[in-house]
């Protein structure tokens, strides 16, 4: 599916990044998370949302403003085939009680990868735009596995890389973001 022609007024040329993210994590849904499946998809409504949608899936979103590190009654209701964060947990302070407090027993979830060649993400102006953890794999494994789930699938990609320098000739042989498929122990 040509993600840019389906939706035209959210993804332009200046969004091939955030397009090639979406594509992405499509592909490896497909093979997870049966169709019309109910989705509880933590964070707030966004385009990848009506994708998922698209696919034939109903999402519900968490609500705008709550604290997810200290509010995480959303993610205990009953009902919803599975969970997804795509990238979330980086926003988070602890994510361990959040994960640890979802009642499905199915969880799709990607993290952005640290990079040693680039500091973590942090916006001097948005306060809720801020990279408090960038993961290893590893220690993203390691998380899941603490908080009770069991990983049935993974992968890492590289970012969508343009221009010239040093840094996009890194990402361009640097996975930067990591999937997980996961299942209640």
């Amino acid at each position: 599916m040509s993600l840019q022609k389906e939706f035209p007024e959210h993804y332009t040329i200046k969004n091939k990044g955030l397009l090639h993210r979406y594509e992405k994590t499509l592909e490896f849904m497909e093979d997870c998370v049966p169709t019309n499946s109910k989705i509880l998809d933590i964070g707030i409504r966004n385009p990848f949302c009506e994708l998922i949608e698209k696919e034939g899936h109903s999402v519900d979103n968490t609500t705008f403003g709550i604290d997810l590190d200290l509010e995480y009654d959303q993610v205990k209701q009953p009902g919803y085939d599975v969970v997804t964060a795509f990238e979330i947990f980086e926003h988070l302070v602890s994510p361990f009680p959040l994960l640890k407090a979802i009642e499905s027993d199915k969880l799709v979830a990607s993290v952005p990868l640290k990079l040693w060649f680039a500091s973590a993400y942090w916006s001097e102006t948005d306060p809720y735009d801020r990279h408090y953890h960038e993961f290893e794999p590893r220690q993203f494994d390691m998380l899941l596995e603490k908080a009770g789930w069991v990983i049935k699938k993974h992968e890492l990609w590289n970012p969508y890389t343009k221009g010239f320098g040093i840094r996009p000739l890194l990402r361009k042989f640097t996975p930067r973001y990591y999937i997980v498929y996961c299942e209640r122990k």
